[in-house]
C-alpha cells in the first residue's frame, strides 16, 4: 500500500531546511515555568482561558468556548494546534468554536507554552509525555475532564483533533485514552510511537519507519492491552506534504487497521473533489478507519475561507486552502453538524 503513494527520494528537501525552523530546538529541555493566569484581550477571540484545572505537570494552557446556554448532554471536541501555531490562531483559520456555537457543542483547546518550546510544538516524541497519566498526555486529560464537567458533556461523544505535532499527539491521546474518545482527526500527524527522541522525531517525519502492520499496532497495545471502545480514527494528509511524509498517513491506518482487525483491502473508496478517501467499516457498516489523501496539498490543515460554512475568519500558517473545511468535513463524520434545540 506505501508504495502507491510513496513520493520519489528527489522530491524531499534537505531535512534541516524542511524542518529546523518548525522543530527547532528539540535537543534541549528548557526549565518548566509554573503557570501564570493570563487572558487574551477583550473582543480578541471567542475562546476563554481556564486555570486551575488540574495539576498540569507539563504546565500547558487550556482555553475552552462553551456556547451560552448550552444543555447538558452534548459532545465536546478538543483540538491540539501544530508547530508555531496557537489555540487562537488555529480556531481563527479552523473555526472550531465557531461550529460548537453554531451547532451546539463545547470545544477545548490545549495550548503548548513557548517556555516549553519556542516553536509550541506539542513533545509528541519523548516518551514521558505520552504516558497515560503523565506530562503533557496528564495535563491535555485534565483539561478534557474539567472541560466536559464544566459543559455536562456527553462522556460517549468526546472527539479529539489536532494537526502536525498536535495531530501526533492527538494520535498519543487516543492510543492511551481509548475509552475517552468516540473519535479521533488526525491531520498531516504521525502514528503513536513513531519516535523516541528528537533525531529519530526528524527521520520519521521525513519518512514512517518501516513497520509491519502488526508492529505498528503492537505499540498502541503496549499501553492499552485491551480496547473494549473502537474511536472511529479519520486521517488526513496531503499528498505533497513535504514536512510530515504521507508514510506517515499510511502507516497510521495500518496501525488502527491492524488493532481494529481489519483487511488491508476491506475497503470503500470514494473520489471526491481535490481527494480520495478510502473507508474501512466494522461488519455493521459503521466506517473505524478513514483515510483522506487530499491532491497536491501541502503540509497543513485543509480551510475554506470566505462565505459558505467555510469557518476560516482569516488565514494562518499551516491552515492551507483547499476548496473544503476540514472541520466541517470531520464534524459531518461525527455526528456534530446537526441544529440541536436550545
Amino acid at each position: 500500500m506505501r508504495d502507491r503513494f510513496k513520493r520519489s527520494v528527489e522530491r524531499l528537501l534537505p531535512a534541516e531546511a524542511r524542518l529546523g525552523d518548525l522543530f527547532w530546538p528539540f535537543h534541549r529541555t528548557p526549565e518548566r515555568k509554573a503557570p501564570v493566569a493570563r487572558r487574551r484581550p477583550a473582543g480578541s477571540s471567542t475562546l476563554t482561558e481556564v486555570t486551575g484545572f488540574g495539576s498540569n505537570p507539563s504546565s500547558l494552557r487550556m482555553f475552552e468556548h462553551i456556547p451560552e446556554g448550552l444543555p447538558a448532554g452534548r459532545p465536546l471536541v478538543l483540538v491540539l494546534h501544530g508547530c508555531r501555531q496557537d489555540a487562537e490562531s488555529y480556531d481563527r483559520a479552523a473555526g472550531w468554536a465557531s461550529l460548537g456555537e453554531e451547532r451546539g457543542f463545547a470545544v477545548v483547546y490545549a495550548e503548548q507554552r513557548e517556555a516549553n518550546n519556542p516553536r509550541r510544538c506539542f513533545t509528541w516524541f519523548r516518551p514521558s509525555e505520552v504516558m497515560r497519566d503523565r506530562g503533557e498526555l496528564m495535563s491535555i486529560r485534565q483539561m478534557v475532564a474539567h472541560a466536559a464537567e464544566r459543559a455536562g458533556s456527553d462522556p460517549e461523544r468526546i472527539f479529539v483533533t489536532g494537526l502536525s505535532a498536535g495531530g501526533a499527539m492527538a494520535a498519543a491521546m487516543l492510543a492511551n485514552y481509548p475509552e475517552l474518545f468516540a473519535g479521533g482527526a488526525i491531520i498531516a500527524g504521525l502514528p503513536f510511537g513513531a519516535a523516541r527522541d528528537a533525531t529519530r522525531a526528524f527521520d520519521a517525519m521525513g519518512e514512517a519507519p518501516e513497520r509491519t502492520a502488526r508492529e505498528w499496532g503492537d505499540l498502541v497495545r503496549a499501553v492499552s492491552p485491551r480496547i473494549a471502545r473502537k474511536p472511529a480514527i479519520s486521517i488526513w494528509h496531503g499528498t505533497a506534504d513535504e514536512t510530515v511524509s504521507l508514510s506517515n498517513g499510511l502507516a497510521l491506518v495500518e496501525q488502527w487497521r491492524d488493532l481494529y482487525r481489519l483487511p488491508e483491502d476491506a475497503f470503500v473508496e470514494k473520489r471526491m473533489k481535490g481527494r480520495r478517501t478510502r473507508i474501512w467499516p466494522d461488519k455493521d457498516g459503521r466506517p473505524l478507519v478513514t483515510f483522506h489523501a487530499i491532491d497536491g496539498m501541502g503540509h497543513g490543515t485543509p480551510v475554506l475561507s470566505g462565505e459558505g460554512g467555510g469557518y476560516a475568519v482569516s488565514a494562518e500558517p499551516f491552515m492551507l486552502e483547499a476548496g473544503f473545511s476540514s472541520t466541517l468535513e470531520i464534524a459531518k463524520e461525527w455526528g456534530l453538524t446537526r441544529k440541536w434545540k436550545r
